[in-house]
C-alpha cells in the first residue's frame, strides 16, 4: 500500500487537503496526515470539521505537529509523497530555508534530503516577493509547485468541480487514476 504525508497548513482552502485526502484514501493510499493550529482554524472555518473529523478510515493517523518524533519525521520512514495542502507562505517560506521547527516542516525537509516525491500547493493571493523566492528555490530542488489556482474550461457548476479540478492536478502529479475531471483531447475548440 503506498504511504504520503498530507500536511494541511494556515493558507485558506482547507476544503483542498479534505478532498485529497478523500481521493488518496479512495485510491488505496495510506495517510499520514498532519495539520498545523493555523490548519485546524481553516478546517473548522471552512469546512465546520475538526482534525479527529478527518480520521474515520483506519489506514489515516493523525500525528501532532508539535511531535519531531513521528514517523514522518525520519527518512528511515519510506513515504511515497510529501504534499502540503494548502501550503502557507510561511511553511514554504521555512522549508526553503531549511526551518523545521514542526512536524510540517520537518517531514518537507525529510523529502527534500531523501530526494522522494515532493508537492506544495499554495493558496496565498497576491504572493509577496519572498514567497516566490522560495517557491522557485523549491522547484530547483525538484518539488512540484502546484498552486491552487483552478481552471474555467471545463465549465464548473459549483465550488466542489473547483476543488477538484485542482485535486485532479495532485492526483495526477502522482499518478493516481481518477475521473475528477474530464481530460483535454484536443478537439475542444474548432481552429477552424
Amino acid at each position: 500500500m503506498p504511504l504520503a504525508v498530507i500536511a494541511i497548513t494556515g493558507a485558506s482552502g482547507a476544503q483542498y487537503g479534505k478532498r485529497l485526502l478523500e481521493e488518496m484514501l479512495s485510491a488505496g493510499w495510506e495517510i499520514d496526515l498532519i495539520i498545523t493550529r493555523a490548519g485546524e482554524i481553516n478546517l473548522d472555518l471552512e469546512c465546520g470539521l475538526t482534525p479527529e473529523d478527518l480520521i474515520s478510515d483506519e489506514r489515516v493517523t493523525l500525528n501532532d505537529n508539535k511531535n519531531l518524533a513521528a514517523r514522518p519525521a525520519s527518512g528511515s520512514a519510506k513515504y511515497d509523497a510529501y504534499i502540503i495542502c494548502p501550503a502557507s507562505g510561511t511553511t514554504i517560506g521555512k522549508v526553503a530555508a531549511g526551518i523545521s521547527d514542526n512536524l510540517t516542516t520537518r517531514s518537507a525537509l525529510v523529502a527534500l534530503k531523501e530526494k522522494r516525491k515532493m508537492i506544495v500547493v499554495p493558496r496565498e493571493t497576491p504572493v509577496a516577493t519572498v514567497h516566490l523566492e522560495a517557491m522557485a528555490k523549491l522547484s530547483t530542488w525538484g518539488v512540484v509547485v502546484l498552486p491552487a489556482n483552478p481552471g474555467f474550461y471545463h465549465s464548473p457548476e459549483k465550488i466542489s468541480d473547483l476543488i477538484d479540478f485542482v485535486v485532479a492536478r495532485i492526483l495526477d502529479q502522482l499518478n493516481i487514476n481518477h475521473n475528477l475531471r474530464k481530460r483535454w483531447t484536443g478537439e475542444e475548440v474548432d481552429m477552424n
